[in-house]
């Protein structure tokens, strides 16, 4: 019988299998992934630690990790920079499409963004300054255009997609795509110890066909529409309630709340 450090090696194994393609497809090689990992060890070490009220020592860190004691002094006490959320443009970003698919100003009678022009009232350039007052609304324009989630269409600015998923630009689809799967991945990671029950469900079907696939796949796409319609509202609402009602150091919550799709050849698996 397995042991449970046995049993969670092999379902991380399988997790990685997936990344390591990825990394390997842009040319990081595992001496390079292995090194990197030595910080990632190291600061879980410090933080699972501190969760449990034990002094971080190097001794300690070094126990717990693994990792020999002349990385821990090598590598420092320093955390690092934490690429979990998304941060600067592509954040204001994020909030003005948020805005743009929740707020009532903003939708036709059928609740769906309508098409903004520039400038006026209830413009394009309105909707940036009710997000932020800091960003010309020019600036923000050419970068969510540069993102893909937006295009001109004569005078007026229309939402590509229901949602914030940019096509353009590595560096932002990798601060998302890392994002997302480190929630869903802390999620189901605190849910299998214990800790919490977060929603996390998914269903599964098999031997279909390649027709039937993409029809579901269809079908997910108009839940999650429907799902975003129901969800982001009330999130916008919460924020601009505790905005308007709590101190900076009552609103140290965040969540996210997402849905995937995946398909393949059932040999692969």
């Amino acid at each position: 019988m397995k042991t449970r450090s046995q049993l969670v090696l092999a379902a991380a194994l399988r997790l990685l299998v997936p990344l390591v393609r990825l990394l390997l497809r842009q040319g990081v090689a595992y001496p390079a992934f292995a090194a990197a990992l030595k910080p990632v060890f190291l600061q879980a070490a410090r933080d699972e630690l501190q969760a449990r009220g034990m002094a971080t020592t190097d001794s300690a860190v070094t126990l717990l990790s693994g990792v020999h004691r002349r990385d821990v002094r090598r590598l420092g006490r320093t955390p690092g920079e934490s690429d979990t959320t998304p941060a600067g443009p592509l954040s204001l970003a994020a909030e003005v499409a948020a805005r743009w698919l929740s707020a009532p100003t903003w939708l036709d009678d059928a609740q769906r963004p309508r098409v903004l022009p520039r400038g006026g009232a209830e413009s394009f350039d309105t909707l940036v300054a009710s997000v932020s007052v800091d960003v010309r609304p020019r600036a923000m324009l050419d970068e969510m255009l540069r993102l893909g989630v937006v295009q001109e269409q004569g005078d007026g600015v229309a939402l590509v997609r229901d949602g914030f998923a940019p096509r353009q630009g590595l560096a932002e689809m990798a601060t998302l795509f890392s994002a997302n799967l480190h929630d869903h991945l802390a999620a189901a990671a605190a849910n299998l110890q214990g800790e919490a029950n977060f929603l996390e469900q998914a269903m599964f079907v098999d031997q279909l066909s390649e027709a039937s696939v993409q029809a579901l796949q269809q079908a997910a796409v108009v839940a999650w529409q429907q799902a975003l319609r129901t969800v982001l509202p009330e999130a916008q609402t919460r924020f601009d309630h505790d905005a308007a009602h709590q101190p900076p150091a009552g609103r140290r919550q965040r969540a996210r709340f997402g849905v995937y799709f995946f398909s393949d050849r059932e040999e692969s698996q």
